[in-house]
């Protein structure tokens, strides 16, 4: 695995079995997630694969062609090493479901976007990360995401029994509508095109009788040109 090789080269305590990679989730190009471990308490497993100043895992990031890398800590407690691989997500709780292999997890409204990532990816690549099938929501509210389906809901938008996102009516109600106000738009610009309004064709009867009031008729020219009625 690439992204294996790449710790194991960059990382001395990896090299040397002090820390151990126990999971990775990737989608190349990305984003990846990495799960490690270590069994000398004196090691901070995290801290290793950073390195100071981020220098470690910017080289890792750098040969990946600047993909992000989230380093993990690993658990053999579902609920903390789920809560760990939702990273940077802050987790409030974590509830395991195990008959169906399901982690639901609650989260404060700020985190939302963060628990579940850009088109659902961090809890996608959280549940690969775990091999745990994990469910988004609100604390208190109901689930957002579901990291099985790959739907995500809001309150307008929400997941129906099977996990399968329902369609929003308003949003075609929405697009039928701006159809027939396009439609009323075209009907006018035509009706324009086609006649003169009432009152334009008002306007053109009152300039044609001033001008026709204007023309001097044959009894006032015999006057003006001197010859008697």
């Amino acid at each position: 695995d690439l992204v294996a090789s790449l710790f194991m080269q960059e990382i001395p305590e990896i090299a040397n079995g002090i820390v151990t990679i126990k999971s990775i989730a990737r989608e190349p190009g990305s984003r990846t997630k990495v799960a490690v471990t270590t069994n000398d308490d004196a090691i901070d497993p995290i801290g290793s694969c950073i390195g100071q100043r981020g220098t470690r895992i910017q080289s890792v990031i750098r040969e990946l062609g600047g993909e992000k890398v989230d380093v993990v800590l690993w658990s053999e407690n579902v609920s903390e090493y789920v809560a760990a691989a939702l990273s940077p997500a802050e987790v409030t709780k974590v509830e395991v479901n195990d008959d169906e292999h399901l982690a639901s997890v609650a989260v404060n409204s700020d985190q939302l976007s963060l628990a579940i990532g850009k088109g659902g990816q961090n809890v996608r690549l959280a549940a690969k990360l775990t091999n745990w099938k994990i469910t988004i929501k609100e604390e208190g509210g109901s689930v957002i995401a579901d990291s099985e389906s790959g739907e995500y809901a809001s309150e307008n938008n929400p997941l129906d029994e099977h996990g399968e996102r329902a369609e929003r009516a308003s949003e075609a109600d929405a697009k039928e509508q701006t159809a027939e106000v396009e439609s009323q738009v075209e009907e006018e610009k035509d009706s324009d095109t086609a006649a003169p309004t009432e009152t334009a064709a008002d306007e053109k009867g009152v300039a044609e009788e001033e001008a026709k009031d204007a023309e001097p008729n044959e009894e006032s020219k015999e006057t003006k040109d001197g010859v008697a009625p």
